[in-house]
């Protein structure tokens, strides 16, 4: 497979990232729920990002309130005197509590957006951020408006090379995209969900368009009852309102999982596990698309590495997908 771009940037990227949400361990929000994906071992983590990288994986995705600041220091802890051989992106926006690994809110002022970056470059280890993303999907334009204008300022510093924007929304990926520096937009999609808009907006204006959920947060590993959904501190085992891929206890919805079957013969041809099949989808889908799914283990980084090497769906087997869950 071959390397993205990011936007107009000069910023080359492997075609898949990998996400560091589910390293982050075990936190939650202020009424007790669980944001995390359950235990972690952070040695475990390190040596799943270094078997990455040997795999030709150089884009890392976390933020700062994964884990409350747990993410960005394994990362800082696995990228340590190799800085140079990867891109890093993270996220500001949340407000959070390291010793009770609480997300308390959310701040869009400017100068939390400093406060913010500093903090993450101290846990990441590094004296820049190659992509620096808003987290908060739902704030205002007029919001966006000045964290864009300190973005740009972040970038004339030499604190960041590039800047987005972490949400659903195109209307806001559209308004944050004018701005000089803008890379590119993180969205959601994948083989269930798909994101017309977003893809055309990614097209349209030339962005890179940064795939979260990928997997469906697991339901696309096909990995029933053996991933720990239902686990204490798993934020699947009590699923919010727009995680609808799962039922209370971390199982999958029977509609979700009927439209996973529907696919699996189709994603599983030529080789590949469904996993590696969900992530072909999405580079046939856009040359534009970078997913970036999440892990936990040495095994799971190099079953989603290895899809690189097996590329894109063919425009035939893409067909078919459409056709089946038409």
């Amino acid at each position: 497979m071959e390397n993205r771009t990011l936007g107009d940037s000069e910023i080359q990227v492997s075609a898949l990232g990998f996400g560091c949400w589910a390293i982050g361990g075990e936190w939650q929000d202020t009424d007790g729920n669980p944001l995390g994906w359950g235990t972690v071992d952070d040695g475990e983590s390190v040596a799943a990002i270094r078997r990455a990288m040997e795999l030709g994986v150089t884009f890392f995705d976390t933020a700062d309130v994964y884990g409350t600041g747990r993410s960005e220091r394994v990362l800082g802890r696995a990228l340590a005197g190799r800085r140079d051989e990867v891109v890093i992106a993270t996220k500001w926006g949340n407000v959070f509590d390291e010793e009770t690994r609480t997300r308390t809110g959310a701040d869009a002022t400017a100068a939390y957006a400093r406060r913010a970056l500093v903090a993450s470059l101290r846990r990441l280890g590094t004296d820049w951020i190659d992509v620096y993303q808003l987290h908060l999907g739902d704030a205002s334009l007029a919001d966006a408006d000045e964290l864009r204008a300190v973005c740009d300022e972040f970038v004339r510093e030499g604190l960041i090379r590039a800047y987005a924007w972490s949400t659903d929304d195109p209307e806001r990926a559209a308004f944050f995209a004018r701005g000089e520096h803008c890379a590119g937009v993180q969205h959601a999609c994948n083989v269930l969900t798909d994101a017309p808009g977003m893809l055309a907006l990614c097209e349209r204006r030339g962005l890179a368009s940064i795939v979260r959920s990928p997997l469906a947060m697991g339901l696309l590993t096909g990995k029933r009852g053996s991933s720990g959904r239902g686990a204490a501190g798993d934020i699947r085992s009590l699923p919010p309102a727009w995680l609808n891929w799962f039922d209370e206890g971390g199982v999958p919805a029977p509609e979700w999982e009927a439209r996973v079957d529907a696919v699996r013969e189709v994603l599983t041809a030529d080789g590949r596990t469904l996993a590696q099949g969900a992530l072909a989808w999405l580079w046939a889908r856009s040359p534009r698309t970078v997913p970036i799914p999440g892990f936990r283990s040495v095994a799971q980084a190099e079953e989603n590495a290895t899809a690189l090497q097996l590329g894109p769906l063919s425009a035939a087997q893409f067909s078919e997908v459409s056709e089946l869950l038409r």
